[in-house]
C-alpha cells in the first residue's frame, strides 16, 4: 500500500509516528510522512520519504509574540489570524493532496485532517499518543486534567477541545473550500489507533470499537554512546538522568541551581541532557560528578541510569517505564498539556514519585521529591515488572496489523 503518515507538534508528536513508518516501509509499504520542515533530519534518519509543511511548532513556541501571547491571552486571536491560520492553511492543502495520492492516512488530530475526512472516509485512520480527542468517563481529557474537574465531568472535560476548535471554523471552511469542497459536512466515525500500552493505561470500556491501543510505537536504536559519555556512566555509580525534551521552559528557581544543589545534598552523580530549555550549564559542567550533554538514544542511555527527571512527555515516559527507571516528572506545560496527566499515573502506580509542575518547584520540594526518588525501594520494584511486562508487548507489530487487516479497503 501507499501510505501517508501526517502529523504536527513538537518532537513527541512526531518521533513515534517516523517509527511506525519505518516499520511499515521495511514491511513493504510505500511510506511518506509529512510535517514541520524542521523535522526533516529526524524524519530521514528512519529512512522515509519526507513531504515538510511551513507550520513550525516549535519556531512558533519560541518567538516573541508566543511569550508575550502567554503573558496576556488576549493577543491569541490576532496571533491566530495573522501567523497561524496562513501557515495551517498551506499544511492543510499539502495533507490534502497526499490523502488524494495514498492509500491510507494516519493523522494526528493536530493536523485537523478530519475536516477533509469526509472526501476520503475508507481511508482515514486517526493515530494518537494521548488519547485527547476520543471522549469517555474513565478519565479527563489529558489536555485539561490539571485543572481538577471531579470525575463525574471526565467526559465535559473533552467539550474544551471542541470549544477551542471552534476559532478554527472560518478559516477551515476557507481551506475546505480552497481545496474544491463543501462547506456543508460531517465528519465521519473513523478508525484510531492510539500508540498506548493498556498496562499503563488500560483502554476505557466506552470507546468505540474500531479503536485500538496497540502499545507504544518504539524502537530500540542500536546506536552507540559517545566513548566519553560512556566513561563517565561506568566510572561510578550509576547517575541520576535529567532531561527536559525539546520544548523551551522557565524556572523561576534556576533549574540548573537545583540541580547543583541535589548533587551536594544527595551526593548523587548527575547526567544532564541539556534540551532547549537548560541554555547555561557552565556552572555545572565544573561540577564534580556532572556531566552535560545534548542528546542520547534513551534506549541505549536508559540501562546506565538510576532513576530519571523529566517533563512528562509520554514518549520518555514509555522509554523510562520500558527500561525500569522510577521517574519525577515536572511538567513544563501546566496548567494545559498532557505531561501531568501522565505524571499522576506514574504516580499512582508506583512508578514515580508524586509530579510537581516546573514552574511551582523549589529547592526544598525539589530535594525531596529526589531524596524519595533515589531512596524508595518500592519504586524500582514496582517499575522493574512493569518493564519486563512493556519488553514482551510489540505496539508497532500490532498497529500494522491493524492497519494491514482490519481496517484494509480500497482507496476511494
Amino acid at each position: 500500500m501507499k501510505i501517508a503518515i501526517l502529523t504536527l507538534g513538537t518532537r513527541g508528536d512526531v518521533q513515534p509516528y517516523a517509527v511506525l513508518g519505518q516499520a511499515l516501509q521495511e514491511r513493504g509499504h510505500d511510506v511518506v510522512l509529512s510535517t514541520a520542515k524542521n523535522f526533516e533530519k529526524l524524519v530521514s534518519s528512519y529512512g522515509l520519504r519526507f513531504v515538510p509543511v511551513e507550520i513550525d511548532f516549535q519556531e512558533l513556541i519560541e518567538s516573541e509574540e508566543a511569550k508575550k501571547i502567554m503573558k496576556n491571552p488576549f493577543r491569541m486571536k490576532r496571533y491566530l489570524r495573522d501567523t497561524i491560520f496562513p501557515k495551517m492553511s498551506d499544511a492543510f492543502q499539502t495533507f490534502y493532496q497526499l490523502a488524494e495520492e495514498n492509500d491510507k492516512v494516519l493523522f494526528h488530530v493536530k493536523t485537523l485532517c478530519d475536516y477533509f475526512a469526509d472526501r476520503f472516509p475508507g481511508n482515514m485512520i486517526k493515530a494518537d499518543v494521548v488519547p485527547a480527542s476520543e471522549p469517555t468517563n474513565a478519565f479527563p481529557n489529558p489536555v485539561f486534567s490539571a485543572l481538577g474537574f471531579p470525575s463525574f465531568m471526565n467526559k465535559f472535560t473533552y467539550r474544551l477541545t471542541e470549544l477551542g476548535l471552534k476559532m478554527w471554523k472560518k478559516p477551515i471552511l476557507a481551506i475546505r473550500e480552497r481545496v474544491g469542497l463543501s462547506s456543508e459536512f460531517v465528519k465521519p466515525s473513523l478508525p484510531s489507533l492510539y500508540g498506548i500500552s493498556e498496562y499503563v493505561l488500560p483502554k476505557p470500556n466506552d470507546y468505540p470499537s474500531n479503536c485500538y491501543f496497540t502499545g507504544f510505537w518504539v524502537h530500540e536504536r542500536q546506536e552507540a554512546l559517545d566513548e566519553d559519555l560512556l566513561q563517565f556512566l561506568q566510572s561510578g555509580e550509576p547517575p541520576l538522568l535529567v532531561t527536559f525534551g525539546s520544548m523551551p521552559f522557565e524556572n523561576k528557581a534556576g533549574l540548573a541551581n537545583l540541580i547543583k544543589a541535589i548533587v551536594i545534598q544527595q551526593k548523587v552523580r548527575v547526567l544532564v541532557i541539556r534540551g532547549w530549555g537548560l541554555t547555561n550549564t557552565t556552572e555545572l559542567e565544573k561540577m564534580d560528578g556532572v556531566k552535560v550533554i545534548h542528546a542520547a538514544p534513551y534506549s541505549v542511555l536508559l540501562p546506565y541510569v538510576k532513576a530519571v527527571i523529566h517533563h512528562g512527555g509520554v514518549g520518555t515516559t514509555a522509554a523510562c517505564l520500558r527500561a525500569g527507571k522510577p521517574m519525577l516528572i515536572c511538567p513544563i506545560l501546566y496548567p494545559f498539556g498532557d505531561q501531568l496527566f501522565w505524571g499522576n499515573i506514574i504516580y499512582q502506580n508506583g512508578w514515580g514519585v508524586k509530579p510537581v509542575p516546573l514552574k511551582k518547584i523549589s529547592e526544598v520540594i525539589f530535594n525531596e521529591r529526589v531524596k524519595a526518588l533515589l531512596h524508595t525501594a518500592s519504586l524500582y520494584a514496582s517499575t522493574s515488572s512493569i518493564s519486563q511486562r512493556l519488553q514482551k508487548e510489540d505496539g508497532v507489530a500490532k498497529a500494522i496489523d491493524l492497519i494491514e487487516n482490519n481496517f484494509s479497503q480500497s482507496k476511494t
